[in-house]
């Protein structure tokens, strides 16, 4: 069965949020080669809708004169994207396709599909809901060695989940992935409001 992976930036305060404006000036060769091979690990992206929004504005214009390599963008530009939104109508980034309807179902089909892993960059509601159903298989958090004292939360939303530490990676850039799995069965909704 494949595997479904989120990569997600922060900051060592915990912020996910627009992490072009802070993540940039760590980007070294051993940082984009292990990105590199993650990307080419995988055979498509799932997406929420705000992640979505910011890669489709940004990657088709990508260049070999851009902050990526021309191989790197000509995969995360031409390989299949699940967009999952419920707001938007239509989706034009190439071989993106829109997953309405039962989410959970849709992601267990794709799992059961043949090929490589499907990554998922961000790690917001979408992330969230597949966690609470055991379709995530890991989380790589890159720990930038930044603060901003502001901002969205990696894990705002999210209810108590457990996870097991299965690997490190430090770039002498000071940036650390920290890949973690969660513990199934262990993540419980969230609270309701009263």
């Amino acid at each position: 069965m494949r595997k479904v992976i989120v990569s997600v930036f922060a900051t060592m305060d915990g912020v996910q949020e627009n992490p072009h404006e802070w993540s940039l000036e760590y980007s070294t060769a051993e940082y984009e080669a292990y990105a590199r091979d993650q990307l080419f690990a995988a055979d498509a992206l799932l997406m929420g809708r705000v992640t979505y929004q910011g890669f489709a504005d940004s990657w088709p214009s990508m260049s070999k004169e851009g902050p990526a390599p021309e191989d790197f963008t000509g995969r995360i530009n031409n390989m299949p994207k699940y967009i999952v939104s419920t707001t938007l109508n239509e989706v034009g980034w190439t071989n993106s396709s829109l997953v309405k309807g039962d989410v959970v179902e849709a992601v267990r089909e794709l799992k059961r599909q043949p090929g490589q892993d499907i990554l998922m960059f961000g790690c917001g509601e979408l992330a969230r809901t597949l966690t609470r159903h055991d379709l995530i298989d890991e989380i790589r958090v890159w720990v930038h060695p930044v603060v901003l004292g502001r901002g969205e939360s990696l894990f705002a939303g999210w209810s108590e989940t457990r996870f097991r530490l299965t690997g490190t990676r430090t770039f002498g850039s000071g940036v650390v992935v920290l890949a973690h799995e969660p513990v199934r069965g262990h993540a419980r909704p969230p609270l309701a409001a009263n």
